[in-house]
């Protein structure tokens, strides 16, 4: 695990010279990772009890093994983190970050109401509004982060569960997330998508929309901007929606998604403006 950091970092450093724009975004994601890494040692509790006579039926109903939304979660631990995280942030971010500190000190906002929200579909802003601040939201990407480590521990104990049981939705088998990035691996180009909320990756057909279901590929399409090739976005002209893929099949690099995700946020504005969300 500390290597897989250590590379990590050293990758953040090199996009941070090449994309000097999106430097002080990478430089809190380098941050974020070490903290993750922290926290994740300091889990002592499940966030949630998984049955495991259900898994398996869970998964074959398309049913992911964790509801935010309508389930028993424990989010003590995952608060801890989560004023830790808002802390950092008003250190290097005051101006977007101090109002939000002070409204959740003083209970005006509620840990377990950002987290339930975190997990409705947001709807399509407006593509006159499409910019880094509608793309990469701070307070979003805390909540998110926050709950990490705690499932990034569950995605690894139901990994070979899941690889066995053929889970082929769109959203993630553990806890129910839309993906917003994935990967194309081996000599046949499968498509992997990965969840950002806690960090597991899994297959999925490529001629395929994750969001709607539409495999007719007269309506599915993908572009690339030149000079970048080994990026691309999947949209699909059926629900209007697009994913990030990354093609890393002609190197020796092994992709960090979380790190790709901060590093293309080029490629959801474009995508946003093409009247994609």
């Amino acid at each position: 695990m500390a290597n897989m950091l250590t590379e990590t970092l050293i990758t953040i450093e090199k996009y941070k010279n090449a994309s000097p724009h999106y430097g002080e975004l990478l430089e809190i994601l380098g941050e974020i990772l070490i903290l993750r890494e922290e926290y994740r040692k300091k889990v002592t509790g499940a966030i949630a009890t998984v049955d495991g006579n259900l898994v398996e039926k869970k998964l074959e109903g398309g049913l992911p093994l964790i509801d935010f939304i309508g389930g028993d979660v424990d989010l003590g631990e995952s608060e801890q983190y989560f004023t830790v995280l808002l802390k950092r942030a008003e250190k290097r971010n005051p101006e977007e970050t101090t109002d939000i500190k002070e409204r959740f000190e003083k209970g005006e906002i509620l840990y377990a109401d950002l987290v339930r929200d975190s997990f409705v579909v947001k709807p399509y802003k407006d593509s006159e509004e499409s910019d880094e601040e509608n793309v990469f939201d701070l307070l979003s990407f805390l909540v998110e982060e926050s709950l990490r480590p705690s499932l990034e521990i569950i995605a690894e104990q139901y990994r070979q569960v899941i690889d066995k049981s053929g889970w082929s939705e769109g959203y993630c088998p553990i806890c129910g997330k839309e993906p917003k990035i994935g990967e194309l691996k081996g000599e046949e180009g499968k498509r992997f998508l990965f969840c950002s909320q806690c960090g597991f990756e899994w297959y999925f057909a490529r001629i395929k929309c994750p969001f709607c279901g539409n495999d007719q590929h007269q309506t599915l399409s993908y572009f690339t901007i030149e000079g970048e090739e080994k990026y691309r976005v999947d949209v699909c002209n059926e629900c209007n929606r697009y994913i990030k893929i990354i093609d890393f099949r002609t190197t020796t690099e092994k992709p960090n998604l979380d790190v790709e995700d901060i590093a293309t946020l080029h490629l959801d504005i474009l995508a946003n403006d093409e009247g994609y969300d």
